[in-house]
This record gives C-alpha cells, sequence and structure tokens, in this order.
C-alpha cells in the first residue's frame, strides 16, 4: 500500500470524514467491476451497478467505525462484504418477484463469488497464478487494474467485463453487444493491447 493511501486510512480510522470519503472514493471503479462480473444478465436489466456501488460506498462511510483493519487488504475484503451482501439482497428480491427459486443464491455464495471475481482481476494480466504469499500484491493489482479499465472506452470495458469475468462465450458476447463473434473477438483483443498499453504507461493520456 502507498503511503498516501495509508495515511488515509490512518486519517480514516481517527474519525476524519473527509480523508474517509477520499479513501472510499479510490475502491469506485475496483467495487463497479466486481458488481457487473456478479450481476448477471437478469439482474443487470433491473439494476445498474453503479447504483449499487453507491449504496456501499454509503455504508462503508457510514459504519466506517466498526471497521477494525489497518491494512489496505482488509479494507477490500470488508468492503467486498458490503457489496456482497447488497447483491445478495438485490438477487433475492428479484428471484422472489419472479417466483424462480433457481435463481435464489446464499449469501455465502455471493460472498465467495466477489472474492473470486477480485482475485481474477487481480491476475487476469498475469501468465501465472499468483503464490499464496502475493496477497497484498493481487489486491493492489485489483484495485490499479480497475482504475485503469475505467479509463477505456465503454465497449472495451464491457467486452472484457463479459469475457473475463462473466466468462461468456465469443458468441455470447456477440448476442450481448449486437455484434459477430469474430468482431467480439477483435474488440477483445484491441482492448486488452489498450489497457497494457494503459498499465505500461499510466502517466499517459486517455484511449
Amino acid at each position: 500500500m502507498n503511503v498516501e493511501t495509508q495515511e488515509l486510512l490512518d486519517r480514516s480510522r481517527r474519525g476524519d470524514a473527509q480523508a474517509r470519503d477520499a479513501l472510499l472514493e479510490r475502491y469506485r471503479h475496483y467495487l463497479r467491476i466486481l458488481a457487473q462480473g456478479k450481476m448477471g444478465r437478469h439482474l443487470k436489466a433491473k439494476i445498474d451497478a453503479s447504483d449499487l456501488v453507491q449504496q456501499t460506498l454509503l455504508e462503508a462511510h457510514r459504519d466506517f467505525n466498526t471497521f477494525q483493519g489497518r491494512q489496505e487488504g482488509e479494507l477490500l475484503a470488508w468492503l467486498r462484504r458490503i457489496l456482497a451482501h447488497n447483491l445478495y439482497n438485490e438477487a433475492r428480491h428479484f428471484a422472489t418477484q419472479q417466483r424462480d427459486a433457481a435463481r435464489e443464491v446464499s449469501l455465502e455464495q455471493m460472498q465467495a463469488g466477489v472474492d473470486e471475481s477480485s482475485l481474477n482481476l487481480g491476475r487476469c494480466l498475469s501468465a501465472n497464478d499468483p503464490s499464496p504469499s502475493d496477497l497484498v500484491a493481487r489486491d493492489e493489482a485489483a484495485v490499479r487494474l480497475a482504475q485503469t479499465l475505467a479509463r477505456l472506452p465503454a465497449d472495451y470495458q464491457s467486452v472484457l467485463v463479459l469475457r473475463v469475468f462473466e466468462g461468456l462465450s465469443a458468441e455470447e458476447v456477440a448476442q450481448r453487444m449486437g455484434r459477430t463473434a469474430g468482431a467480439v473477438r477483435m474488440l477483445q483483443m484491441r482492448a486488452l493491447t489498450a489497457l497494457r498499453g494503459l498499465l505500461d504507461r499510466p502517466a499517459s493520456g486517455d484511449v
């Protein structure tokens, strides 16, 4: 964790509301990517990922005095739990409305899914699986990657979320995006190239 983030976390724990706002805002893109990856097509038709993230951040700000951790990884795990709980509530509400028990998931399943999406985000540009000792670096990579992904054009973001996090085939993504499967594969290649370029040059302008 960089010095600035650690300072914001320390100030937030001491009750500095402005520091808390600045700290939590750093994770908006990270939480949005995780939410998009777990919502699925049916839930996306009912709610917006940005609304879920806003609700999560508001609850985190309100309940920050209950957070006992001192490291960024602990903070991220806490934020993921809040997000998972909100996703679970929305999914259960939707399943109840539709009288579709097959769509119901447990809170534990939702939490595990959100955590897995974070792991995928942290390692999606790596050729090798990280070692167990790389948990902190993986969390940092996930946050940085989400922030960088947010700088890409919307269609680049969409194809990466659908292909990487939802694990959809090129044909399924083609139906979602109104493109051919071949066009989706080309779009994904361009999106990954642009994403890598931004990661290699974090101070450069937008794509």
